[in-house]
């Protein structure tokens, strides 16, 4: 006796006039504008341009749809070279056949792409982006219900699937009897896609929890949104009946889900690094002026505040929080050495063994060279006094502090940065 059952709908598709309106397509683009919106939000507040998540999606949606259909026939081959099979439906993405591995690397290489373009680096993107993909997953596997697909073995639990018998004919519509009511399967069976969305949430949940409460930088809330997915997919695709490649017993997908884990493990485990911040390269620096320590600052003001809003960098720089917060306040820049570089990744542990690299041997030469100048100024300042010649004109170097004072300190120079790290 069944005492409650999830019901299924018995048409995928909407026909408005001669146009097809099909429900995995609008859930897949729906997906697509909840990542958009989570990663936009988040990059804004780690100092990125406004709006270039549009820019992204522009490479990375493309990319991932189509590594998402290349996944999901290179794993399923026979659905379209096979017997029965035809190769012209390898085309027809609307009847569903995406696979998320694929999405996702396809994604990152379009993503890569448009980071290049823009001067952002990749980790920050990607881990801007990490809660978003599982929520744009969520979101996606509404389709599959639409589909009556991807559903696990029979139960009896309340939450029992009905399924209909869909018209192979008929793409996106359920066959019919003769009294032109939908047919269903005799059985109750498992929703894993809504297993999984759920699953998928709490993913998103437990990314952003993580993430505020360590920072995670370097692309590690990115590795983190991985290890979860793939954890939930594992077991999800031990639960799933419909046809699948199967390698030593178990489904393609589930050797795939347990080697990408272990990838990302790795990768959290060995990467080290602040969070990461955006402050653009070429925006002015500020730097003290006089050598009494004193509190006048010199900025770059050849062009006006709006006029540099409106321009468009030419890349970004990385920096810690504490920096980016600093320049929000102040405009001032991180100097150079004091930018985080690349220093994070799995060379890490062997680099801090090794001695740290001197910076700093210009600005010494520089000095030097100065005080070799300021020297040779004062003996020209005694010698034009003491032929009477520019008692006036060594008197106003003087007043100046430029010349005529040898104990003096130079003037500190108005610093930009040119790290292109």
């Amino acid at each position: 006796m069944t005492i409650a059952a999830i019901p299924s709908p018995s048409s995928a598709v909407w026909e408005l006039g001669p146009v097809p309106i099909r429900a995995y397509a609008l859930c897949i683009v729906l997906g697509i504008a909840v990542a958009c919106v989570v990663t936009e939000f988040r990059l804004r507040r780690r100092g990125g341009p406004p709006w270039a998540v549009l820019d992204i999606a522009v490479w990375a949606v493309p990319f991932g749809i189509v590594g998402a259909r290349l996944y999901h026939v290179i794993t399923s081959p026979g659905d379209y070279f096979g017997e029965g099979g035809s190769p012209a439906d390898a085309f027809k993405i609307w009847e569903g056949g995406l696979g998320v591995w694929g999405a996702v690397a396809g994604g990152v290489l379009g993503g890569w792409i448009a980071c290049r373009q823009l001067g952002i680096p990749l980790t920050v993107v990607a881990d801007a982006v990490a809660p978003g993909l599982p929520l744009a997953q969520a979101v996606g596997r509404v389709g599959n219900w639409f589909n009556n697909e991807l559903y696990g073995g029979v139960t009896t639990l309340p939450w029992g699937l009905k399924i209909h018998q869909m018209d192979p004919e008929n793409p996106g519509h359920a066959l019919k009897d003769q009294n032109g009511d939908p047919i269903l399967e005799p059985d109750l069976y498992h929703p894993t896609f809504l297993y999984e969305a759920l699953w998928n949430v709490g993913v998103a949940a437990m990314v952003l929890l993580v993430d505020r409460r360590f920072k995670l930088g370097k692309g590690r809330a990115f590795a983190l949104y991985v290890m979860g997915y793939t954890a939930g997919r594992f077991w999800i695709e031990l639960m799933r009946t419909d046809e699948a490649n199967v390698i030593a017993g178990a489904r393609v997908n589930v050797w795939v889900s347990v080697l990408v884990f272990l990838g990302a493990l790795l990768y959290f485990v060995r990467t080290r690094g602040p969070q990461e911040f955006l402050v653009p390269k070429d925006a002015p620096a500020l730097a003290p002026v006089g050598a009494g320590g004193g509190d006048v600052s010199q900025r770059d003001v050849s062009d006006s505040a709006a006029e540099r809003a409106a321009a468009k960098p030419s890349g970004y720089r990385m920096v810690t929080e504490e920096q980016y917060l600093r320049y929000q306040e102040t405009g001032e820049l991180p100097p150079d050495d004091e930018v985080p570089g690349d220093s994070g990744d799995l060379l890490d542990d062997f680099a801090d063994d090794e001695p740290a690299e001197q910076t700093g041997d210009v600005a010494v030469s520089e000095d030097s060279g100065a005080d070799d100048d300021l020297d040779g100024a004062d003996d020209d300042a005694d010698g034009a006094k003491a032929d009477g010649t520019s008692d006036s004109g060594a008197s106003t170097g003087g007043d100046n502090g430029a010349a005529g004072d040898g104990d003096s300190d130079p003037p500190d120079r108005a610093v930009r940065s040119t790290d292109d790290r």
